[in-house]
């Protein structure tokens, strides 16, 4: 337990969640929600596509915003460990932390099978290779367990 006390003791973590500075704490949870709003935003579009919801909209154009994901990802990487940094003793002694973490990374693993398996496999006409709906479940399920897991860390 000491060495997470001692994370928390650092002067960047102490920053983050002491400094009056809006680039300090207020920005660093605004940055995490926009990175989320890009992964599981994005990936829910893809996987209510996979579902059938709009079907008129061609699924191969919506393998391009797989960069935008990744980058939403990557913001996220970076602002939840400052965020953890912020709280170690606190978090990282919770499950719901490690629920959250579980879901994240079997979303992550399910976004590069759906690119892998769907979009590398479309039909001519864009018909849906087998085990496009479940990998969509998957994500959906993965994504929405991950945001709740967040949210019920900041009140558990």
């Amino acid at each position: 337990m000491h060495y997470l006390e001692a994370i928390e003791q650092l002067s960047f973590s102490t920053w983050v969640s002491e400094s009056k500075s809006l680039l300090a704490y207020p920005t660093v949870l605004w940055l995490h929600v926009m990175g989320m709003g890009l992964v599981v935003g994005i990936s829910t579009m893809i996987g209510l596509r996979l579902l059938g919801v709009s079907p008129k909209i061609p699924l191969q154009p919506l393998e391009r915003l797989y960069p935008l994901i990744w980058a939403g990802f990557w913001v996220n990487a970076a602002t939840g460990t400052a965020l953890l940094m912020a709280s170690a003793s606190k978090r990282m002694v919770d499950p719901t932390f490690y629920i959250k973490m579980v879901f994240i990374f079997v979303g992550i693993a399910v976004l590069r099978l759906t690119r892998k398996k769907v979009f590398r496999n479309l039909g001519p006409d864009g018909a849906l290779p087998d085990g496009a709906k479940p990998l969509a479940w998957a994500a959906l399920i993965c994504w929405l367990g991950a945001v709740i897991a967040g949210r019920l860390l900041a009140y558990i």
